[in-house]
C-alpha cells in the first residue's frame, strides 16, 4: 500500500516533479483560497459508485460543470452517485478530501474504473494530491499517462462536452 512518502518516493526516481505543501484543501474553493500559484491544469476528483457496485474515478479540469447524469448516461456507467467514505476507504486507502488517481495505486484489485477528462489531458502539466490533502505534486501530463499505465492501470479519456469516451489506454 502506498501512502504520500513512498508515492512522492516513487515518482522523483523517474520523473520531474514539483511537490507543494499547503493548508488541507477538501473543495475546489479551498484550492483556489489556499494552494498558493502552482501553474498547470487543477482537478476535481469524484469517487463515484453504481447500483451494480461498480466504482468510477472521475478527474475532470476544477471548472469543469459535470453533469452527473448526463455523463454516466453518455458514459454508460449506470446509475451513478457519490460513492460512501467506507469505499473510499476500502479501495483506494484514502480519506476524504485526498480522492487523485495517484490513489488507485492501492488499487491492486481494479475495482474502480478511471475516467480522466479531456481538459486535463489536453493540458501540459496537470497537479493531483499524492493521497493526502495538504500537498499537491504537479507533473507533465504525458509523464502522468506512462506512470500511470507503468503501473497498469487502465485509463478512459472521456469528453464531456462531447459525452464520449475518446480513447483508452492501459490494459
Amino acid at each position: 500500500m502506498y501512502n504520500s512518502s513512498k508515492l512522492i518516493e516513487l515518482l522523483k526516481k523517474k520523473y520531474k516533479i514539483e511537490v507543494h505543501q499547503h493548508n488541507a484543501l477538501f473543495t475546489v474553493e479551498d484550492s483556489k483560497k489556499l494552494r498558493g500559484n502552482i501553474g498547470g491544469a487543477h482537478s476535481k476528483n469524484l469517487f463515484l459508485k453504481n447500483k451494480k457496485n461498480e466504482f468510477f474515478l472521475l478527474s475532470c479540469e476544477e471548472a469543469d460543470k459535470i453533469d452527473l447524469k448526463k455523463i454516466s448516461k453518455s458514459l454508460k456507467l449506470g446509475n451513478i452517485s457519490f460513492a460512501k467514505e467506507e469505499y473510499l476507504e476500502k479501495y483506494l486507502k484514502i480519506k476524504p478530501g485526498s480522492v487523485s488517481p495517484f490513489a488507485l495505486l492501492n488499487d491492486k484489485d481494479h475495482f474502480v474504473n478511471f475516467y480522466l477528462e479531456q481538459t486535463l489531458y489536453e493540458s501540459n502539466f496537470v497537479n493531483f494530491h499524492p493521497l493526502i490533502n495538504t500537498f499537491t505534486v504537479k507533473m507533465e501530463t504525458k509523464k502522468f499517462i506512462e506512470f500511470m499505465i507503468e503501473n497498469n492501470k487502465k485509463i478512459h479519456i472521456f469528453s464531456s462536452y462531447e459525452r464520449k469516451i475518446l480513447k483508452t489506454y492501459g490494459k
